[in-house]
């Protein structure tokens, strides 16, 4: 058994990788560990994320998926994240690409972030933030955003689609792991 193929296994695997008090952790979404490429791309193409979509990323890390989504799919994005040297890298490398008017990055805890103009949100946080993100989804979003999610679900919300991924690193550590991918679509609002 590896340990990336369960959630809970997962958690503890982020948890114990990188120092942080647990008392942070319902507040940041948990440490920092970039989403492997793979993963990017096939939760942008799970939520078919075209030139038309806005992407809103929450913890957005080092930027790997807005900018991905603006350089592959035409896309526009934010991305939002509560650790200031990971926002400007993300906004440098932005610059770097060229890509800045349609890409931009922001320090802000993504509980209060602004995803009214999203057509797909993207995260990769622990089971507490997503919990706590849920009703933000269901009150702030327009009916037929999707969703994607790696590795972490919403619990009784049942995707509407989910794709495993076997992958040859994670975690910046090689070896085999699994990755999940979920994806919602945010419904009518009679229909909540």
């Amino acid at each position: 058994m590896t340990l990336s193929r369960t959630p809970f296994l997962a958690a503890l695997l982020l948890l114990t990788c990188l120092p942080l008090r647990a008392a942070d952790l319902p507040l940041s979404g948990g440490p920092y560990v970039p989403t492997p490429q793979r993963v990017v791309d096939e939760m942008l193409k799970i939520a078919g994320v075209n030139a038309r979509d806005v992407v809103i990323d929450l913890g957005s890390g080092d930027g790997r998926i807005v900018l991905t989504a603006v350089e592959k799919h035409g896309a526009r994005g934010r991305g939002y994240d509560i650790d200031s040297k990971l926002v400007e890298r993300s906004n440098n490398t932005a610059k770097k690409l060229g890509v800045e008017a349609r890409a931009s990055f922001h320090e802000l805890d993504v509980l209060k972030a602004p995803i009214g103009d999203a057509t797909v949100i993207t995260l990769y946080l622990l089971p507490e933030m997503m919990k706590a993100l849920r009703s933000k989804f269901l009150s702030e979003l327009k009916p037929g955003t999707r969703i994607v999610s790696h590795d972490f679900d919403f619990g009784d919300w049942k995707p509407a689609r989910s794709v495993n991924l076997e992958l040859e690193e994670k975690y910046d550590s090689p070896g085999r792991f699994s990755s999940n991918i979920f994806l919602w679509v945010v419904p009518e609002r009679s229909a909540q």
